[in-house]
């Protein structure tokens, strides 16, 4: 991302941020806490896949390939907050994306990037933007068993377990019905469709809100049960 001084680029793209080393150490930084922690995945494969969802929620949605740019870049790095903690990991990742690319990309993206990336959470995060919402749509929709560390430890955990009993998971997006549909299919020898909505329900209703602000309904189906 070298340039002339005081020269910045038109926008950044999700090429830029992946071959940036400050920002993939920082991914890998956050992945080892999360670790550390117990928790699920989220890493290089968490990343990239946010990142891309994001893109293409706005994207099929209508919005500008600018905007879809922002919310892929800001998916993509959605979580490095984790490197520091786990609380208030979309304040912190906010601020520590801000530093790292504060001299590399315009103020108004920046803006939108970072705004993304500290509502992201449903603890203390709102779909303050089309770009947010996305990015929330994005993270909350992958539930999946590639997450899961030490599928042994299924039997103990209920994230772990919901997570290793999703087979599949995909978000589908249509233009015309305005809908947005959280697909998944739970097998339920491993773990019962309520205890994905014991743990998950606080993600569907941010999703319902982000769904909302992008004047969308947002639905969940599992085993091909609408249930949302």
């Amino acid at each position: 991302m070298n340039r002339p001084a005081g020269q910045l680029p038109a926008s950044v793209t999700l090429e830029q941020v992946q071959a940036d080393e400050e920002l993939s150490l920082y991914i890998a930084s956050a992945d080892r806490v999360m670790e550390g922690l117990g928790f699920t995945e989220h890493g290089f494969r968490h990343a990239n896949l946010v990142g891309k969802i994001a893109y293409q929620v706005l994207h099929r949605l209508g919005f500008s390939d600018h905007d879809a740019n922002l919310a892929c870049v800001a998916g993509y790095l959605h979580d490095v907050g984790n490197m520091l903690s786990r609380e208030a990991h979309g304040q912190t990742g906010a601020l520590l994306v801000c530093h790292a690319l504060r001299d590399k990309v315009p103020g108004a993206d920046l803006a939108a990037i970072v705004a993304a990336i500290a509502n992201h959470e449903e603890a203390d995060g709102h779909a303050v933007s089309p770009v947010s919402s996305a990015v929330i749509l994005a993270d909350k929709s992958d539930v999946h068993r590639s997450r899961v560390r030490k599928s042994g430890q299924i039997e103990f955990d209920i994230h772990d377990r919901v997570n290793y009993a999703a087979e599949q998971s995909f978000l589908r997006v249509d233009s015309d019905a305005r809908t947005i549909n959280l697909e998944l299919t739970i097998d339920t020898e491993i773990s019962q469709v309520m205890e994905y909505f014991e743990i998950f329900l606080g993600r569907m209703v941010m999703c319902r809100q982000a769904a909302e602000t992008l004047e969308c309904r947002f639905r969940l189906t599992i085993n091909g049960a609408e249930l949302a």
